[in-house]
């Protein structure tokens, strides 16, 4: 254990996995974490636990699912009695240190037991959420900016930390942590980002399919996103893309700073509808690729070079990775994530057979479900007037198929090689009950094998009671 290595953890916002160009889209410039891969990793099926950010964070730093101990909301965070990875970094003899100050991860008490340092060296101009004022009605429901001012924003502020410390960090091995905003909506770009992209030349959305969930046909309906045009989801595609140009190249800082000799890991919370299926932005049960597939990188010492993995994966893999390649113990708690070293060290055949993906709430959670600001409220509107909108819902896929059940909907089954956006609800038809029958099956097998878990540490019984005598 003399020469463990430092660790950068790189996690943007927002970022759908087809949205870099080692992951195959042939307009986006990402040429940082393109040069990453090569020298890494690269997992193309890679999937996160939850769609929405704090959920999906606290997912991946404790190894649960969310529904193992209700951190299914955007309020219920990680309290400083319960465990997660940086905590396991910190107590093993790691320096660990959070760039930035998010503030939708940690209950009050729980980043002071995680990590050493935390917050801003170099203070941001523009608080975070910014207020911001839309051109009209349809530019706020689709959370379009436009073109900005260049600023020290909450990003540009914590690169800038990060590079700061990184200038003279601790002795011993050390855990960098860099979570970023971008590129979370409002779509948003100073120059040279926004001026990058031919509008012409951006992709078409995903048009909607059939046998959609409710959710799509409210939000469209809810948002007004009939009046978009052609033109004005391109345009939007090409200022999302200018804010991941924008977020490459603080990948970039960050690396020449930290150096090759560090390991790192390049992963976001989950994706962006981006205008396919007539949606934008996300929801709380989205289950479709661009909002749960991740484009997870991990390079550096211990790492196989310019390698590829096809293999099933969970985002609660990576912080188990990351401890086994530190050699820090991985027995503080029980939790699901499995560490991919086997499988990048050809140990074992097959990661993972089955990613899975919850989210979502009962009815009778109602009165707890968000109740956002605008231009949000539209969104929250929708969940309170109708909450069987947002009823728990869970995905589980393999290589082939993904099959999804909805507490207040029909089943859904798309056929993963023939319809890689899943358009097409396949669910019901004859030809493929055996298929639907066997993921079912899979659910129920998950669920019941990580319904909750057993604390490592016993509790006294019969402890003494200190309370009066009668």
């Amino acid at each position: 254990m003399m020469n463990r290595p430092s660790v950068v953890v790189f996690v943007p916002d927002q970022l759908r996995a087809d949205a870099v160009g080692c992951f195959g889209n042939p307009h986006v410039r990402t040429p940082n974490l393109d040069a990453l891969a090569a020298r890494g990793t690269r997992f193309t099926n890679a999937f996160v636990q939850h769609p929405v950010c704090s959920p999906s964070r606290a997912s991946f730093l404790t190894g649960w699912y969310p529904h193992v101990s209700g951190h299914r909301t955007l309020t219920h965070l990680l309290r400083a009695d319960e465990p997660n990875f940086l905590k396991s970094f910190k107590d093993n003899g790691y320096h660990v240190t959070w760039a930035g100050e998010r503030g939708d991860t940690f209950a009050p008490g729980g980043t002071e037991a995680s990590v050493h340092e935390y917050g801003f060296s170099v203070a941001p101009e523009t608080k975070w959420p910014a207020e911001a004022t839309y051109a009209d009605d349809l530019s706020a429901r689709t959370f379009y900016l436009g073109r900005v001012d260049e600023t020290v924003d909450f990003d540009e502020a914590a690169i800038r930390t990060a590079e700061e410390w990184l200038r003279k960090p601790p002795p011993g091995p050390w855990v960098l942590f860099v979570p970023l905003l971008a590129p979370h909506v409002p779509f948003k770009a100073a120059e040279p980002w926004f001026s990058m992209y031919d509008r012409d030349a951006m992709p078409e959305p995903v048009p909607p399919g059939a046998g959609e969930p409710a959710f799509h046909k409210a939000i469209r309906d809810g948002y007004g996103l009939e009046r978009m045009t052609p033109g004005q989801w391109r345009e939007i595609t090409a200022t999302y893309y200018a804010m991941v140009s924008r977020m490459d190249s603080h990948l970039g800082r960050v690396l020449a700073a930290a150096g090759e000799n560090t390991v790192t890991a390049f992963f976001t919370d989950h994706g962006e509808y981006l205008g396919d299926f007539g949606l934008v932005e996300k929801w709380p049960t989205s289950m479709s690729p661009n909002i749960t597939r991740d484009p997870l990188v991990l390079a550096g010492p211990g790492i196989r070079e310019g390698a590829l993995v096809d293999d099933m994966v969970e985002l609660v893999d990576v912080f188990p990775t990351l401890l086994q390649l530190c050699e820090v113990p991985d027995d503080t708690h029980r939790h699901f994530g499995r560490s991919l070293l086997p499988r990048l060290r050809d140990e074992v055949p097959v990661h993972r057979e089955y990613a899975f993906t919850e989210a979502g709430f009962t009815v009778e959670e109602e009165a707890q479900l968000e109740r956002p600001a605008y231009p949000y409220d539209r969104k929250g509107d929708l969940q309170h007037a109708n909450p069987r909108l947002v009823g728990k819902t869970v995905a589980v896929r393999d290589r082939s198929w993904t099959y999804v059940h909805r507490l207040h909907e029909g089943p859904e089954l798309y056929d993963r090689a023939a319809d890689p956006h899943e358009r097409i609800n396949l669910a019901g038809r004859p030809e493929f009950a055996a298929v639907e029958q066997r993921m079912r099956d899979e659910l129920l097998r998950w669920y019941l094998e990580t319904a909750d878990v057993v604390p490592y540490g016993p509790d006294p019984r019969s402890p003494a009671v200190d309370l009066p005598t009668p």
